[in-house]
């Protein structure tokens, strides 16, 4: 099969969402209708002892939530689909931002109750910052929710979206009847009967038919004929140049608990969807069926096999076909690499593959070559953009609980470190190890891997510090700089790449610094050059 075969099959694509609306239960019903799992697992309900399939970090299944971005491939219907299940928790955004620089589309998972969140706004901005496409998944129909037109208006007005709807719901909660698909025009009627696993649908070509009434009952076949002729007069007609260009965002009602609706969303995802396309590196534009391969690694996942203490890095697959044995320069050390088992995905099930194609996100084995963000090519010096570290939220110092461990502590916090669970700060003063992170959820999680995976304990102490500033020096040598860091050295370190940070104390005390020295720069992203 020819390459621009294999990238037109692909479609890679992120799940996001606000915690609990059903992500991660989605992600388990599309690989359901792949016919990759046979029975999918809850993540709510602790009698399930399965668990959901991309939750497999121990913490996950305790926790009933997701903690990191899990990868997961299937074939449906001729086409390879790459997901990338994110955690919806906001204490873990920052994985989920750069699992974003690797997705050609996303799906954007609304709880029909709650409507709207806060963390799905801020995500959803991303998505339009960098304009990828969204379709948009409404769940939990069979509960009682806010009316679909109610849904649409706060769609539209929070997250800044021009919605068209493609199916539509007939009724809602105790009354929920079924779904009208207006892009495959046809009826799914919803039985209530979850063990069913793929529900029937009956085709309607004409809305007055006698049938739907038939189908429906009379009261709310009326209803949707109402509904759909409004639905028609106020939103456009789906057009598919819009949404590749992230102007217009399709929207889909189901239940993915009860797999309702599930089966409409990937059919038409899988038509109109992107495949892989084309991404911007700080030398050129790179397009996805060029000769020469490259890639970038978006996420390092330590001990993906507590047994094996092994160190994955995730790349994602830009240009070119990756082939097993073959070597590739990692562009910042300049060196030659070669891998004998790069893997693929089926959350903790991976396989070994011999060549992969643009889209596909390969796992490679790492002795701490990786950096998230390190670019890989067949020669070529490219370095893709638009993987940041922002400043922290919470700061806190890290010390050893346990003397006798204190080299496994280091190693610990090194590869889970680079593995972009929190930043390290080490003070300049004092050598004293500083770790910030988004949320505080984060420090359990750090403490309790650090304990069941390295075998060290630690303990953490409070630092009142109220952001991460790098610093960029108009003048490296002028008197100004000078004094900066000789007035501000308690509060001065080094990130794990060694650039200098400001922490400052209060927004107080970083305003008045940066009066007092205009010609140094403090910037609250790391990528600032």
């Amino acid at each position: 099969m020819s390459i621009k075969k294999e990238i037109a099959r692909r479609r890679t694509f992120g799940i996001i969402s606000h915690p609990d609306a059903g992500k991660t239960t989605l992600t388990e019903k599309l690989l359901l209708f792949g016919g990759a799992i046979q029975e999918a697992g809850a993540v709510k309900s602790n009698k399930i002892k399965k668990g959901a399939t991309s939750d497999f970090m121990e913490i996950e299944r305790q926790r009933g939530i997701s903690v990191a971005t899990s990868v997961l491939a299937f074939e449906y219907n001729g086409t390879k689909i790459n997901i990338l299940d994110t955690p919806g928790h906001k204490d873990f955004a920052e994985d989920t931002f750069r699992t974003l620089t690797a997705v050609d589309s996303v799906i954007v998972v609304i709880d029909v109750a709650k409507g709207v969140e806060e963390q799905t706004e801020k995500l959803v901005k991303v998505c339009r910052m960098r304009k990828i496409p969204m379709i948009v998944f409404v769940n939990k129909l069979d509960r009682e929710g806010k009316d679909a037109f109610e849904l649409l208006d706060e769609i539209e007005q929070k997250l800044d979206l021009t919605v068209t709807p493609l199916s539509f719901p007939i009724g809602m909660g105790y009354d929920f009847k079924g779904i009208y698909n207006i892009w495959e025009k046809n009826v799914n009627l919803f039985s209530g009967d979850s063990r069913k696993n793929i529900e029937e649908t009956i085709e309607i070509e004409d809305l007055n038919s006698s049938n739907l009434d038939q189908l429906t009952g009379t009261k709310s076949a009326e209803t949707l004929r109402e509904e759909l002729e409004l639905v028609t007069g106020v939103y456009p007609d789906f057009n598919q140049e819009a949404y590749s260009k992230a102007e217009q965002q399709p929207v889909f009602f189901g239940s993915a608990l009860n797999n309702f609706g599930v089966r409409e969303l990937l059919d038409c995802f899988i038509s109109i969807a992107p495949p892989p396309r084309p991404k911007e590196s700080e030398e050129r534009i790179v397009k996805p069926d060029e000769k020469d391969f490259s890639g970038f690694v978006f996420k390092i996942h330590a001990n993906m096999d507590p047994k094996h203490r092994d160190r994955l890095a995730f790349v994602k697959i830009v240009s070119g076909v990756f082939e097993r044995n073959t070597p590739y320069l990692h562009v910042r050390n300049g060196k030659k690499l070669k891998f004998s088992s790069p893997n693929a995905f089926f959350a903790e099930r991976k396989e070994i593959v011999d060549i992969s194609y643009p889209g596909d996100i390969v796992g490679l084995h790492d002795t701490g070559n990786f950096k998230i963000g390190d670019t890989l090519t067949q020669g070529e010096e490219i370095h893709y953009k638009g993987i940041p570290a922002f400043s922290p939220e919470h700061f806190r110092y890290i010390n050893n609980a346990d003397p006798m461990k204190s080299k496994q502590l280091e190693k610990g916090i090194d590869q889970l470190m680079d593995e972009g669970v929190a930043q390290l700060f080490t003070l300049e003063l004092n050598g004293r190890k500083v770790i910030g992170t988004v949320g505080a959820l984060q420090y359990e999680v750090i403490q309790y891997r650090l304990e069941h995976e390295y075998g060290a304990k630690c303990t953490y102490e409070p630092l009142s510090v109220y952001k991460a500033c790098w610093v960029e020096p108009k003048d490296p040598k002028s008197e100004e700089f000078k004094e900066f860091l000789r007035v501000k050295q308690r509060f001065m370190a080094k990130d794990k790449r060694g650039q200098l940070v400001y922490l400052a104390d209060s927004q107080f005390t970083l305003q008045m610094t940066q009066q007092k020295y205009p010609n140094v720069k403090l910037h609250f992203v790391s990528e600032f050059n």
